[in-house]
């Protein structure tokens, strides 16, 4: 009877041992968590210019292109101011540089070496898209046509949305008798770069 009993106790014993086993595998709690269908978009660089200074929300006078403005009576005591509107047109922040561009057959008399621009910060205060006394903010430099090709000028960073008023200011104080009845053709390219 001894004998059953014990192997009564192991069989029993083995029983609930593994009825405990049992017990924990099916006991084990599970959860699990998603992130269902993330999406990345990029974000865009779109710098575009106003056709119209005094319409900075309308996006149907947002150009890539602006016809040059066409300079005459050219002397030493001459001045020219031209004001532009620059909008960043897209998603991301960009920083804004500017050069000028030409070939030399379109500039013979060199006229690119003494015709200096300014790059002046503009506060269009009345948003009126009219360069009125007053509205002049700092000056980010001055260079002559020749520097603004090779070294350019930073105009600094802008947020998605942000104008860039500046007026381009243009002098000639060095002109000489041979330059007289010159012709030159210069274009003025400003790019962005995201950041």
């Amino acid at each position: 009877m001894n004998k059953k009993r014990k192997l009564l106790y192991i069989y029993g014993s083995l029983i609930i041992l593994v009825s405990l086993i049992v017990g924990v595998t099916f006991a084990v709690f599970t959860d699990k968590s998603s992130v269902l269908g993330a999406t990345f978009t990029t974000g865009s660089v779109n710098l575009k210019f106003l056709s119209d200074l005094a319409n900075e929300t309308d996006t149907a006078t947002y150009v890539d292109e602006l016809t040059g403005p066409n300079f005459s009576g050219i002397g030493t005591t001459w001045q020219k101011d031209y004001p532009l509107k620059l909008i960043n047109n897209g998603s991301s922040k960009i920083a804004v540089t500017t050069h000028s561009n030409y070939q030399t057959v379109n500039d013979p008399k060199d006229l690119r070496s003494d015709i200096l621009v300014e790059i002046i910060n503009w506060n269009d205060a009345d948003k009126d898209g009219q360069l009125d006394s007053g509205e002049e903010g700092v000056s980010i430099g001055q260079k002559s046509i020749t520097k603004w090709k090779t070294e350019g000028f930073n105009l600094g960073e802008y947020d998605s949305g942000q104008l860039i008023p500046i007026i381009l200011r243009f002098t000639a104080p060095t002109l000489s008798d041979t330059q007289q009845g010159a012709t030159g053709i210069f274009d003025f390219e400003f790019s962005s770069v995201q950041i």
